[in-house]
C-alpha cells in the first residue's frame, strides 16, 4: 500500500498576537500527538491566523492549490472541520476534492470520517454546524451591540480622552486627556491653532501616536469630528444619545464644525525679536501692518514701529517703542471704569440678578416642557418606523435632528442650572476688565497691553506718530462718558454723589433701570 502524505492544517480566529495566544499551540500539540497514534506522516503544516467565516484564506488557499497539483491522493488533519471552514465556499472545496478523489481521507482527533457516501454526509453536517455556529455567534454579537445602544454605553475601546470602566461597561472621561481633549477644541474653535499645530501641542502634552511619533493630521480630524465628546454614540450612521459624560459642550462642539467646514486659518501671534506691538497696528496712510527694528542713537540701541510700505510709498515715519507705549496706557485711561462706578455697579448687578432668577425659573419649565415633547416625538418617530408608516432614510433624518434639538435644550437646561443668569458673568467680566484697565495703564508689561488693547478694540491706527484706536461697545461707552463724573463733580459736588435713586451719576449714565446698557453690546461676546 502506499503512503499517503497529509497536510497539517491548524488556524485560530484572531489575528492579534495576544488573543487566542494559545489556540494554535495547543491545536499543534494535539494534532502531534494523535498522528503519533495512528501513524500518520505530515508532509507540510499550514498554519494561519484568520477567520474562516468568509473565503480567502492565504494558507487555507495555498493548501488547496497543492492538492490540486498534487499527481497522488492528499490527506488532510486537523484539530476539527471547523478549523478548515465556517464558510459554504470553503466546505464546498474541500467536499468537492473529496469528490474527485484529490483528498483522500481527512483525520480529526475529534471526528471521523470515512470517504463514503455517509462519510461525506457527516462532514457536510459538520460543516454546516460550523456554519451555524459562526451566523449565530454574528447573530448574538449584533444583539449584543443592538442592546448596548440602547443602554447608552460606548461600544468599543475608549476615545482619547475617555477610559473604559469595567464595572460600568461603559466610558467615563479621563481626568488629565479629558482636559487636553477640552483644550485642543476650545484652542481650535477660537482660532488658535491649526490642525496641523494641534499636533505639534499635542506631543508637547505627550500624546503620540502607537509608533512614538507625532499623531497624524487625519487622527487630528477624526478627534474634531467625533460627536463622543458631546455625549454621543454614532452606529451605522445613526446617532443615539449616550449615558456617559460629556466632555465639552453642544456649542463648542458646532463652533469647531463650522470652523472646519469655512476651512479657516488660525490666528497666530507671533513676537520675533521681542517686538510686542507688532501686528497690533496699521498705517493710517497706506493701511500697511506697523513692523519694527532696533535703531541705535544717543550711546543705545532702541525699538522703533513704523510702516512696512509694502503695497506703496508712504510719507510716515518712525516712532520709539516708549512712545508708543506711553500713547497706548492714554487710550486705556479712556475706557477706565472708576473705582465708584465699579462698586455702585457690583450691587446693581447683584440686584439685578436676584431680579432676574425668579423669572428664570418660568423659561426652565418651558424647556422642560420642550424636552418632553421631542420625546413624545421620537417615540412616534421610532413606532412608524417600526410598524413601517415611515421609510428607513427619513426615519434616519428625522431622529437625528430631534437627537440634536434635544441635546440642544438639555445643554440649555444644563447652562441656566449652572448660571442663574446669563448676562451675570460677562457683565461681571466687564466690569472686572473695565476696572483692571486702569491697572494695566501703569504697567510696564507692554505684552499685556497689547493682549488687552487688541481683545477689546478694532481699527487701530497709527497716524503722524498718533495712536487712533476705535473701542469696542461697550468701552466705547466708557470712552465718551469717562469724564461726565469728574465734569459734574467740579460743577457741583453734591449732585454727583448721589441721583434721586441713590446711585452715583456715573452709573446712571451706563445703566437703566431694567438691564445695563453695556450688557446688550454685541462685543461683550468677545469677553466669554
Amino acid at each position: 500500500m502506499r503512503t499517503v502524505k497529509y497536510f497539517l492544517y491548524a488556524r485560530k480566529s484572531s489575528e492579534a498576537e495576544e488573543k487566542q495566544a494559545m489556540s494554535i499551540e495547543a491545536q499543534l500539540v494535539e494534532v502531534d500527538q494523535y498522528a503519533q497514534r495512528e501513524g500518520i506522516i505530515i508532509a507540510e503544516r499550514f498554519i494561519e491566523s484568520k477567520s474562516a467565516k468568509t473565503p480567502g484564506r492565504t494558507e487555507f488557499n495555498k493548501m488547496l492549490e497543492k492538492i490540486y497539483s498534487s499527481k497522488e491522493p492528499v490527506g488532510i488533519i486537523a484539530w476539527h472541520p471547523d478549523r478548515l471552514a465556517r464558510n459554504s465556499v470553503d466546505g464546498g472545496q474541500i467536499i468537492y476534492l473529496v469528490d474527485k478523489k484529490k483528498i483522500c481521507a481527512l483525520r480529526f482527533p475529534t471526528f471521523w470520517f470515512g470517504p463514503t457516501p455517509q462519510g461525506l454526509f457527516m462532514l457536510q453536517v459538520a460543516f454546516g454546524q460550523s456554519k451555524y455556529y459562526s451566523d449565530n455567534l454574528s447573530e448574538n454579537v449584533k444583539r449584543g451591540i443592538r442592546q448596548k445602544i440602547r443602554r447608552g454605553e460606548w461600544l468599543t475601546r475608549a476615545p482619547f480622552g475617555y477610559v473604559n470602566n469595567p464595572k460600568t461597561r461603559n466610558i467615563e472621561p479621563d481626568s488629565i486627556n479629558s482636559k487636553i481633549v477640552e483644550k485642543i477644541f476650545r484652542d481650535y474653535a477660537d482660532g488658535k491653532e491649526s490642525v496641523d499645530s494641534l499636533r505639534h501641542c499635542l506631543s508637547l502634552y505627550g500624546v503620540f501616536n502607537h509608533k512614538g511619533g507625532m499623531c497624524s493630521k487625519s487622527r487630528i480630524y477624526l478627534t474634531l469630528k467625533n460627536q463622543a465628546y458631546i455625549g454621543k454614540i454614532k452606529y451605522n450612521d445613526e446617532l443615539f444619545e449616550g449615558t456617559f459624560p460629556a466632555i465639552i459642550s453642544n456649542e463648542l462642539f458646532e463652533a469647531v464644525q463650522a470652523r472646519m467646514n469655512n476651512n479657516n486659518r488660525p490666528r497666530k501671534s507671533k513676537f520675533k525679536h521681542d517686538f510686542p506691538f507688532t501686528e497690533l497696528l496699521k498705517c493710517g496712510e497706506c493701511g500697511c501692518s506697523i513692523s519694527a527694528q532696533y535703531g541705535k542713537g544717543n550711546g543705545g540701541t532702541y525699538r522703533y514701529y513704523r510702516c512696512s510700505k509694502r503695497k506703496q510709498a508712504c510719507s510716515q515715519s518712525y516712532l520709539q517703542e516708549h512712545l508708543l507705549a506711553g500713547q497706548l496706557k492714554e487710550e486705556l485711561k479712556k475706557i477706565t471704569l472708576p473705582e465708584s462706578w465699579y462698586k455702585t455697579g457690583l450691587e446693581q448687578i447683584e440686584k439685578w440678578a436676584a431680579e432676574e432668577k425668579i423669572g428664570q425659573q418660568a423659561l426652565i419649565q418651558n424647556i422642560g416642557n420642550a424636552i418632553i415633547e421631542v420625546k413624545r416625538k421620537l417615540d412616534m418617530l421610532v413606532n412608524g418606523f417600526l410598524e413601517g408608516i415611515i421609510e428607513k432614510d427619513t426615519y434616519l433624518e428625522k431622529k437625528e435632528k430631534l437627537i440634536i434639538k434635544k441635546g440642544d435644550l438639555e445643554e440649555q437646561s444644563k447652562q441656566f442650572g449652572d448660571k442663574a443668569i446669563v448676562w451675570f458673568e460677562p457683565m461681571m467680566r466687564w466690569l472686572e476688565a473695565a476696572h483692571h484697565a486702569g491697572e494695566i495703564s501703569k504697567s510696564e508689561n507692554y505684552d499685556e497691553i497689547k493682549l488687552f488693547v487688541e481683545k477689546i478694540s478694532s481699527n487701530r491706527l497709527l497716524l503722524d506718530k498718533k495712536v487712533k484706536i476705535k473701542w469696542n461697545d461697550p468701552y466705547l461707552i466708557l470712552s465718551k462718558y469717562n469724564g461726565f463724573e469728574g465734569n459734574l463733580k467740579r460743577k457741583n459736588k453734591k449732585d454727583a454723589a448721589s441721583t434721586k435713586e441713590g446711585r452715583p451719576v456715573g452709573w446712571v449714565v451706563l445703566g437703566s433701570n431694567q438691564r445695563p446698557l453695556a450688557c446688550q453690546a454685541s462685543a461683550l461676546n468677545q469677553l466669554s
